[in-house]
Protein backbone atom coordinates (compact mmCIF):
# COMPACT_ATOMS: atom_id res chain seq x y z
CA UNK A 1 0.00 0.00 0.00
CA UNK A 2 0.89 3.71 -0.45
CA UNK A 3 0.30 7.14 0.81
CA UNK A 4 -1.70 7.08 -2.60
CA UNK A 5 -3.87 4.05 -1.33
CA UNK A 6 -4.33 6.35 2.09
CA UNK A 7 -5.59 9.33 0.02
CA UNK A 8 -7.94 7.33 -1.59
CA UNK A 9 -9.51 5.63 1.26
CA UNK A 10 -9.31 8.89 3.11
CA UNK A 11 -11.23 10.25 0.29
CA UNK A 12 -14.16 8.45 1.22
CA UNK A 13 -14.80 10.97 4.35
CA UNK A 14 -13.68 14.09 2.78
CA UNK A 15 -10.52 14.18 4.79
CA UNK A 16 -7.46 13.28 1.91
CA UNK A 17 -6.64 17.37 1.84
CA UNK A 18 -5.55 17.02 5.54
CA UNK A 19 -2.34 15.04 4.56
CA UNK A 20 0.56 16.01 6.00
CA UNK A 21 3.73 15.15 3.94
CA UNK A 22 7.26 16.22 4.99
CA UNK A 23 10.72 16.00 3.99
CA UNK A 24 11.60 14.85 7.89
CA UNK A 25 10.91 11.41 8.97
CA UNK A 26 8.20 11.03 11.23
CA UNK A 27 8.39 7.38 11.79
CA UNK A 28 8.86 7.39 15.61
CA UNK A 29 7.12 9.19 18.03
CA UNK A 30 9.49 11.78 19.16
CA UNK A 31 9.89 12.51 15.39
CA UNK A 32 6.60 12.55 14.59
CA UNK A 33 5.68 14.91 17.17
CA UNK A 34 9.06 17.12 16.75
CA UNK A 35 7.59 17.75 12.80
CA UNK A 36 4.31 17.86 14.20
CA UNK A 37 4.99 20.68 16.89
CA UNK A 38 2.84 18.78 19.22
CA UNK A 39 3.68 16.35 22.53
CA UNK A 40 4.44 12.81 21.77
CA UNK A 41 1.07 11.61 23.43
CA UNK A 42 -0.86 13.11 21.19
CA UNK A 43 0.66 11.31 18.27
CA UNK A 44 -1.39 8.40 17.13
CA UNK A 45 0.97 4.77 17.08
CA UNK A 46 -0.73 1.87 15.63
CA UNK A 47 0.94 -1.25 17.17
CA UNK A 48 0.95 -4.39 14.89
CA UNK A 49 0.07 -7.93 16.38
CA UNK A 50 -1.13 -11.42 15.45
CA UNK A 51 -4.00 -12.21 17.35
CA UNK A 52 -5.09 -15.73 17.10
CA UNK A 53 -3.50 -15.65 13.59
CA UNK A 54 -5.28 -12.85 12.18
CA UNK A 55 -3.18 -9.47 11.90
CA UNK A 56 -4.36 -6.47 14.33
CA UNK A 57 -3.40 -3.04 14.57
CA UNK A 58 -4.26 -1.41 18.23
CA UNK A 59 -3.94 2.29 17.69
CA UNK A 60 -2.71 4.05 21.04
CA UNK A 61 -1.22 7.28 22.31
CA UNK A 62 2.13 7.82 21.68
CA UNK A 63 3.34 7.79 25.75
CA UNK A 64 1.63 4.50 25.81
CA UNK A 65 2.50 1.01 26.75
CA UNK A 66 1.04 -2.35 25.98
CA UNK A 67 0.08 -4.15 29.74
CA UNK A 68 0.17 -7.63 28.84
CA UNK A 69 -2.43 -8.09 31.76
CA UNK A 70 -5.24 -6.15 30.28
CA UNK A 71 -4.17 -7.62 26.57
CA UNK A 72 -4.72 -11.26 27.81
CA UNK A 73 -7.71 -10.23 29.32
CA UNK A 74 -9.37 -8.15 26.20
CA UNK A 75 -7.95 -10.56 23.76
CA UNK A 76 -7.25 -13.66 25.57
CA UNK A 77 -3.72 -14.49 24.28
CA UNK A 78 -0.49 -12.97 24.84
CA UNK A 79 0.50 -10.14 23.30
CA UNK A 80 2.41 -11.09 20.19
CA UNK A 81 3.46 -8.59 17.97
CA UNK A 82 4.20 -8.67 14.18
CA UNK A 83 7.95 -9.22 13.33
CA UNK A 84 9.12 -6.20 11.65
CA UNK A 85 9.94 -8.07 8.06
CA UNK A 86 6.44 -9.47 8.01
CA UNK A 87 4.59 -5.78 9.18
CA UNK A 88 4.15 -4.55 5.68
CA UNK A 89 3.25 -8.14 4.20
CA UNK A 90 0.48 -8.29 6.93
CA UNK A 91 -1.01 -4.79 7.47
CA UNK A 92 0.20 -3.31 3.58
CA UNK A 93 2.08 -0.54 5.00
CA UNK A 94 5.81 0.21 6.41
CA UNK A 95 6.82 0.00 10.00
CA UNK A 96 7.00 4.06 10.92
CA UNK A 97 3.95 4.36 8.34
CA UNK A 98 1.85 1.97 9.70
CA UNK A 99 -1.97 3.28 10.31
CA UNK A 100 -5.33 1.82 10.23
CA UNK A 101 -6.12 3.48 6.67
CA UNK A 102 -6.41 1.51 3.80
CA UNK A 103 -5.17 -1.69 5.56
CA UNK A 104 -4.94 -4.99 4.05
CA UNK A 105 -8.69 -6.59 3.87
CA UNK A 106 -8.26 -9.03 6.56
CA UNK A 107 -6.52 -6.66 9.09
CA UNK A 108 -8.95 -5.71 12.56
CA UNK A 109 -8.37 -2.19 13.80
CA UNK A 110 -9.11 -1.66 17.77
CA UNK A 111 -8.60 1.95 19.33
CA UNK A 112 -7.04 2.05 22.47
CA UNK A 113 -8.54 4.16 25.44
CA UNK A 114 -5.26 5.73 26.38
CA UNK A 115 -6.28 8.10 23.13
CA UNK A 116 -9.48 9.28 25.02
CA UNK A 117 -7.70 12.10 26.78
CA UNK A 118 -6.94 14.22 23.76
CA UNK A 119 -9.81 16.17 21.19
CA UNK A 120 -7.32 15.14 18.14
CA UNK A 121 -4.56 12.44 17.62
CA UNK A 122 -1.75 12.66 14.40
CA UNK A 123 -1.82 9.14 13.14
CA UNK A 124 0.57 7.98 10.12
CA UNK A 125 -0.63 7.56 6.47
CA UNK A 126 1.04 4.51 5.00
CA UNK A 127 4.38 6.32 4.97
CA UNK A 128 7.14 7.14 7.59
CA UNK A 129 7.58 10.42 6.66
CA UNK A 130 3.37 11.56 6.75
CA UNK A 131 0.61 12.64 9.47
CA UNK A 132 -2.70 13.58 9.69
CA UNK A 133 -4.77 15.17 12.19
CA UNK A 134 -7.96 13.47 13.07
CA UNK A 135 -10.57 13.83 15.93
CA UNK A 136 -11.82 10.85 17.65
CA UNK A 137 -14.91 10.54 15.72
CA UNK A 138 -12.63 11.38 12.36
CA UNK A 139 -10.77 8.39 13.65
CA UNK A 140 -13.44 6.12 14.23
CA UNK A 141 -14.82 6.48 11.06
CA UNK A 142 -12.04 6.51 8.72
CA UNK A 143 -10.21 3.30 10.45
CA UNK A 144 -13.09 0.82 10.36
CA UNK A 145 -12.68 0.40 13.90
CA UNK A 146 -13.94 -2.95 15.77
CA UNK A 147 -14.17 -1.33 18.86
CA UNK A 148 -12.17 0.59 21.54
CA UNK A 149 -10.13 -1.19 24.00
CA UNK A 150 -8.36 -0.74 27.38
CA UNK A 151 -4.89 -2.66 26.91
CA UNK A 152 -2.37 -0.07 27.91
CA UNK A 153 -0.61 1.68 30.11
CA UNK A 154 0.41 5.47 30.47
Amino acid sequence: MSIEAVKKHLEKFGLQDRIKEFKESTATVEEAAMVNSCEPARIAKSLSFLIKNIPTIIVVAGDAKINNQKFKATFKTKAKMIAGNDVETLIGHPIGGVCPFAVKDNVKVYLDASMKRFRTMLPACGTPNSAIELTLEELEKASNYIEWVDVCQI
